[in-house]
């Protein structure tokens, strides 16, 4: 029992030993001079794959070339001659000639290579979302809130200026209510009051809301704080309004510290979401434009099965993060008298386009260089 077992042991070493493929040659035990190259294997998958593909197009592929690919598979590599080698370089020559541009590395990546480059732009796609779709609601929501604010602090400055003529200057306690300036009615008095009081609300309630887009938070006005009741008493009119200069001095204090508060706050808003806006986003855009560029060629050449994974891609990225620096550099572009291009989407469209983008700045760079030889000139060098 034990000597048949260990007889089917060694004929199985023996058969598995006869169909182990060496890494100089096909078998073990084919003569050396019939051993056929290890790269003739991979030759013959390029072959079936272009005439799988002429197969499919409908393009007519000779007798001759046909016969010279199914003959080195069947005879791959026991039976490998010089002769069978010469047929399928011939033939593969043929096939790549008439199937240009597409090439066996393509259909090889059109079938293996698809969803891991889809895969990889998809994520790359997605995280640069992720971090410009915030950054750009919140640029855009702070550029709008510091513009009111801005117009608010203006309006507010003007309804002081124009109370403090009308009413003059504050009174002493105990001393009675001046009368109105002729010319003045009560009806105008109390619609600039209201028009005073109501923008100082409006100033303090933006600048809270802009208050959230920074870090660290400011300190947010003493007036601001407290109950429901002395805030009113502090940022509302008094019902009647008995003393309008009174009144007008209360809004006035509010006021100055509202004030104080939002100017702090758009300081700090300029300052960070300005260098975002002109440093990290020309970048991020131009991460984008490269992404969609490389996307639409993927389709392209998807369609027309010429792709092949290529490492130049990820240089593309590093080009066009280059030229977004370069693009926050600068203001608006003017096209036309009518027409300017904003940074961020020149930064799209550079990444889009790195190739027109560094031809241009070598264009740019020629005329320079253009300029300045005409302006000095060389020395002429008279006779001895």
């Amino acid at each position: 029992m034990a000597s048949s077992l260990s007889s089917i042991i060694l004929q199985n070493q023996k058969a598995s030993a006869m169909t182990q493929p060496d890494p100089h040659g096909p078998l073990c035990d084919t003569p050396p001079e019939h051993r056929a190259p290890a790269y003739f294997a991979c030759l013959i998958n390029d072959a079936e794959r272009l005439m799988q593909y002429a197969a499919e197009i409908g393009l007519d592929v000779s007798n001759e070339t046909r016969h010279a690919i199914l003959s080195a598979r069947a005879i791959y590599p026991a039976e490998w001659t010089e002769e069978a080698a010469a047929n399928l370089l011939a033939a593969v020559t043929t096939l790549a000639n008439r199937l240009k541009p597409v090439t066996a590395e393509s259909l090889k990546a059109y079938h293996d290579d698809t969803r891991p480059t889809v895969r990889s732009y998809l994520r790359i796609a997605i995280v640069l979302a992720c971090i410009i779709i915030p950054v750009s609601v919140a640029s855009f929501v702070t550029s709008a809130l510091s513009v009111a604010v801005n117009a608010d602090i203006t309006k507010a400055n003007a309804l002081a200026v124009k109370l403090r003529a009308q009413l003059g200057p504050p009174q002493g306690p105990g001393e009675a209510l001046a009368p109105l300036p002729k010319g003045l009615s009560e009806a105008d008095l109390i619609s600039d009051l209201q028009d005073y009081a109501s923008t100082v609300r409006i100033l303090n309630a933006r600048a809270r809301k802009l208050n959230y887009f920074i870090i660290p938070f400011h300190r947010i006005p003493s007036e601001d704080t407290g109950t429901p009741e002395q805030r009113k008493q502090r940022f509302e009119l008094p019902i009647g309004i008995p003393d309008p200069i009174a009144a007008r001095d209360n809004i006035t204090n509010t006021y100055q510290d509202v004030r104080y508060f939002a100017q702090s706050i758009l300081t700090d808003i300029a300052v960070f979401y300005g260098a975002i806006t002109s440093c990290i986003l020309p970048v991020l855009y131009a991460l984008l434009g490269t992404c969609a560029y490389l996307l639409r060629s993927f389709e392209d050449q998807m369609g027309s099965r010429t792709f092949t994974p290529s490492a130049a891609n990820s240089a593309r990225f590093l080009i066009a993060a280059i030229g977004g620096a370069i693009i926050g550099l600068f203001n608006n572009f003017t096209v036309s008298p009518d027409a300017s291009i904003p940074p961020l989407a020149l930064a799209f469209l550079v990444g889009y386009a790195v190739d027109v983008f560094f031809a241009f700045l070598e264009g740019l760079l020629k005329a320079f260089t253009r300029n300045a030889s005409a302006s000095n000139p060389p020395p002429k060098v008279g006779p001895a």
